[in-house]
């Protein structure tokens, strides 16, 4: 399965090894720290494997996030689930050089809607560092709340739950 996605702006699909060099450089740098990274370049390539494995595995994962018209990967965003993950999540995180523009929020529409309509699933959340006041903002306008009943995936993070298929019709 080799799915790809599309939004207005952007094209959506599985990342490849040639995402390396963006995904490294994010990774590397302290924008990265909420992302759990801020690693060294060997860890973020240990990372990158993860990334590229867990399709294999599981069938899904984030998407590479390219601008329309491009192969250029500038971010990743989409279902995530790891077998320690306490629910699925739809994660995100846009390289620094396209910050700012909407297009986590018009990915992670459409990578919610992906996992609702094609991957069936009932719920997901999104884990939060409670600092990193950029993603509480964009889970809050994507329509998710805090869930203080569910249990985080780290202590003291917060669990953004995103509604649910049918309040999206």
């Amino acid at each position: 399965m080799n799915p790809v996605l599309q939004t207005e702006r952007l094209t959506m699909r599985m990342p490849q090894p040639k995402d390396w060099d963006g995904f490294r450089d994010f990774m590397t740098s302290e924008r990265s720290r909420y992302a759990g990274g801020h690693l060294t370049e060997a860890k973020a390539y240990r990372a990158f494997g993860f990334e590229l494995g867990h399709w294999q595995l599981r069938g899904f994962g984030s998407f590479a996030v390219c601008l329309k018209g491009t192969d250029d990967a500038i971010g990743m965003v989409g279902p995530w689930q790891p077998i320690e993950w306490p629910a699925p999540e739809i994660g995100w995180f846009i390289w620094q050089t396209h910050e700012g523009q909407g297009y986590a929020y018009e990915a992670a529409v459409e990578a919610r809607r992906y996992v609702y309509e094609v991957l069936n699933w009932p719920s997901a959340v999104s884990y939060i560092d409670p600092a990193n006041a950029r993603s509480i903002a964009l889970a809050e306008r994507l329509g998710a709340t805090l869930d203080k009943d569910a249990q985080p995936l780290d202590p003291g993070d917060l669990v953004y739950r995103h509604p649910a298929p049918e309040a999206l019709q």
